[in-house]
């Protein structure tokens, strides 16, 4: 079922799902209800058809604050004071020797405001390749609508950093910031894979973290430390620029009969969220090798 949208005060949720129909903000890691208990009833009287709806506790407050249903989530969180903390004492020396080969190797790191620039670039990147990560990349075959569409968000909040090599952006970052400015979300962060050894994506990381300090932002955002107790090579690659895992209270607030069902017997969560990590390691490993065979594609480091 195609996701719908409805108007909270200033702030779009979103509802997703087939049988259970799960509303939560759009942005939920920058994007709070102000009024929790106001939002509940609001989604109750909207006719949404949303059973649940779920959102996350802001930063930094990791102690259970509402009386609903609630279980822990995880992020992967920076904490940022200045550029040159982070630089001399949050990340290891291989992150950092990577920044320096970036610069090296003639990457070229600034701010793009949000237009058509940005957007040819985000189409050349999502268009190289159709698989990323063992997996079929759902983004490929961008077009420049699509891109308008898919980065334009929560634009009077964002901040969009490309990496360039001459004239030709081969990663950019979307930073998007909460209504306080407090907290910050790598949104999207993506290289291209023929420009691996330039190390893009580790240049992309330290500008952003600088963009933090200079805006006064506290925390950075590198989605969720880890998913489903699944630690990989993304959740490395987030441990050793300085990001820690923080739990953080999720909520879940029933709105309908079906709602209630739902969390009694957890089906609040998706199918493969309950399958055991050896099986989805074994299925992971094979879809990675089947993909990579059809395609004849290398694997992302």
């Amino acid at each position: 079922m195609k996701p719908s949208r409805v108007k909270l005060f200033d702030n779009d949720v979103v509802i997703q799902g087939r049988v259970v129909r799960i509303a939560r903000m759009d942005g939920e890691k920058y994007t709070f209800p102000d009024d929790p208990k106001a939002a509940v009833e609001i989604l109750k009287a909207s006719g949404s058809g949303a059973d649940v709806f779920t959102f996350l506790q802001r930063l930094p407050d990791t102690s259970v604050r509402h009386s609903y249903p609630v279980e822990m989530d995880n992020l992967a969180v920076l904490p940022v004071s200045t550029f040159e903390n982070w630089w001399n004492n949050q990340i290891r020396s291989y992150p950092r020797n990577r920044a320096r080969q970036a610069e090296k190797k003639g990457v070229v790191l600034r701010e793009v405001p949000f237009g058509d620039e940005l957007l040819r670039g985000i189409c050349g990147i999502y268009n190289e390749t159709p698989v990323r990560q063992g997996k079929k990349f759902p983004h490929y075959g961008m077009t420049m609508e699509g891109a308008r569409k898919y980065a334009g968000t929560f634009l009077d909040r964002s901040i969009y950093v490309g990496a360039f090599v001459g004239e030709v952006m081969i990663g950019f970052t979307k930073l998007s910031m909460d209504q306080s400015r407090t907290q910050a979300c790598l949104v999207h962060i993506l290289s291209m894979v023929q420009h691996k050894d330039k190390a893009p994506t580790n240049a992309l990381i330290a500008e952003a973290v600088r963009a933090c300090a200079r805006q006064g932002v506290s925390y950075l955002i590198y989605e969720n430390f880890n998913y489903g107790g699944k630690a990989d090579s993304l959740t490395h690659f987030k441990e050793v620029n300085g990001f820690e895992r923080v739990d953080i209270p999720r909520y879940y607030v029933p709105l309908t009969a079906t709602g209630r069902l739902a969390l009694r017997y957890g089906l609040h969560h998706r199918a493969a969220d309950r399958i055991p990590e050896p099986v989805a390691e074994k299925f992971r490993n094979l879809r990675r090798a089947w993909y990579e065979r059809r395609y004849r594609v290398s694997a992302e480091s």
